[in-house]
């Protein structure tokens, strides 16, 4: 069995300026409704956890790119980044 690991830092203002930028667009094209009324849901904070989630999903994407036969067999909306039941996230 092959384990891999993919890492991501996003920087939170850029999150910020690409949701604000692009209305509606960048959310739809990412995150899927839930993970959208999720981060809503935090109000003042909810950049950062935006920022979580692409962060997240760019790490599983770089942990499993070398599986995919194309960049295109997996989506943004494809992934989803949720909460635990003790509010951890995970995937």
């Amino acid at each position: 069995m092959e384990i891999t690991c993919g890492t991501d830092i996003i920087e939170i203002d850029r999150i910020k300026k690409t949701i604000n930028g692009t209305s509606e667009r960048f959310l739809k094209e990412v995150y899927n409704e839930r993970e959208i009324e999720y981060c809503e849901s935090k109000k003042g904070m909810k950049y950062q956890h935006y920022a979580a989630r692409f962060a997240a999903k760019e790490a599983i994407f770089k942990a499993i790119s070398n599986k995919l036969e194309s960049k295109f067999d997996l989506t943004w909306k494809d992934v989803e980044i949720i909460n635990d039941s003790n509010r951890k996230t995970s995937n």
